[in-house]
């Protein structure tokens, strides 16, 4: 009988998973292999405050700046998106995570940091109940279970420096597929005197270590930091397209997270879809233990919730991946001529391009 969920990795996702299964009296268990949950996280903050209010997390001590537009640089032009409105908020990552971890544990989870999962723990746990793997882009469960590869990886690295930002609300980022191809490069204001530096790139096409070497000797960072040291720095692996299987129905297993490659193209956030898959899971979990039904029922509501959203950013991401610098200055000038700094600012939505689809249709209509 299956009497427990063993949530393998103790992000985000398995914590948000964690904390709805608890919530609901199932014993949940999250095994974490650092010594200290969410410490460290090499990996950007920045999460729409829509998206974040679909996560039920009390995240409000995590938040060290609040953003409300972006300068988009490209082939030396610039698109200047501006909101009247808090639109995002630059958050904390291991704060956020110790704020899953203290609401998981206050709706009756258990967790076990300084714990490697290997073959045998894991058979072990699936004797004795369902398993869901958080254990991010390179998965230990998805490899255990066979559940496929991850075809696609951004390798980021960023810095932080005391340093002052012109405009604390405004988050730059630089696309030059020549320097950065696969994601971008970004200067963000962390917190009032911290300023994140950071560049992500397709894994095939470099290293992201070169790339942030390469870009904070450009003029627009090398002006900012004026040869400061880092305050810290690091690389993370990011996967940018989903996994081969999600579920294992046979054995009683889902994947949530970066582990299952539940990621944005266009940025490589995942807190959102990653945490509505850890939600969307649990209620899949709690129907198989308690009424027999189908882990299947994961996969199908996730991608019926997210997945033309997951299509879109992934195909933005290939368009503008596929374009050389000039043409990409192009576009903004284009851009720029149609409007669409107005309309991102009234209308721009950071997780859910088809929403931004349909206000523009229905802004055609009304025109």
């Amino acid at each position: 009988m299956e009497e427990r969920v063993s949530i393998i990795g103790g992000g985000t996702a398995g914590m948000i998973c964690a904390k709805a299964l608890a919530g609901r009296g199932i014993d949940a268990k999250v095994y974490e292999q650092k010594m200290r949950v969410g410490r460290p996280v090499h990996a950007s903050g920045i999460l729409s405050l829509k998206g974040l209010a679909t996560l039920g997390i009390r995240h409000e001590r995590a938040v060290t700046n609040t953003l409300n537009g972006a300068n988009i640089h490209a082939g030396g032009r610039e698109l200047r998106i501006r909101s009247d409105n808090t639109v995002a908020a630059v958050l904390d990552r291991t704060l956020l995570n110790e704020v899953c971890m203290d609401e998981a544990v206050a709706a009756g989870a258990d967790v076990e940091t300084r714990k490697r999962i290997g073959a045998s723990e894991i058979e072990s746990m699936r004797m004795q109940g369902l398993i869901a793997g958080a254990d991010g882009a390179v998965s230990t469960v998805a490899r255990h279970f066979s559940m496929g590869q991850i075809a696609r990886y951004s390798l980021t690295y960023k810095a932080e420096y005391n340093v002052s930002a012109p405009d604390p609300g405004v988050v730059d980022l630089f696309f030059d597929n020549a320097a950065y191809k696969g994601l971008f490069a970004w200067i963000c204001p962390n917190a009032k005197d911290i300023l994140e530096i950071g560049v992500g790139i397709d894994s095939s096409h470099g290293n992201g270590k070169l790339a942030f070497e390469r870009f904070i000797r450009t003029k627009e960072v090398a002006d900012q930091i004026n040869g400061q040291t880092p305050l810290s720095e690091g690389a993370s692996m990011i996967p940018m397209c989903r996994r081969e299987r999600i579920f294992d129905e046979e054995n009683g297993v889902v994947l949530i997270g970066d582990a299952a490659g539940q990621v944005k193209a266009t940025t490589g956030g995942g807190i959102i879809f990653g945490g509505n898959a850890a939600l969307i899971a649990a209620d899949a979990i709690e129907g198989r233990m308690r009424e027999g039904h189908m882990l299947s029922e994961y996969e199908r509501i996730f991608m019926e919730r997210y997945g033309l959203d997951m299509r879109l950013h992934a195909f933005v991401n290939r368009f503008y991946s596929s374009m050389q610098p000039q043409h990409l200055g192009a576009m903004i000038t284009l851009m720029k001529v149609f409007g669409a700094e107005g309309f991102f600012g009234r209308y721009g939505d950071m997780d859910l391009p088809s929403l931004m689809i349909k206000r523009f249709f229905l802004r055609s209509l009304a025109d």
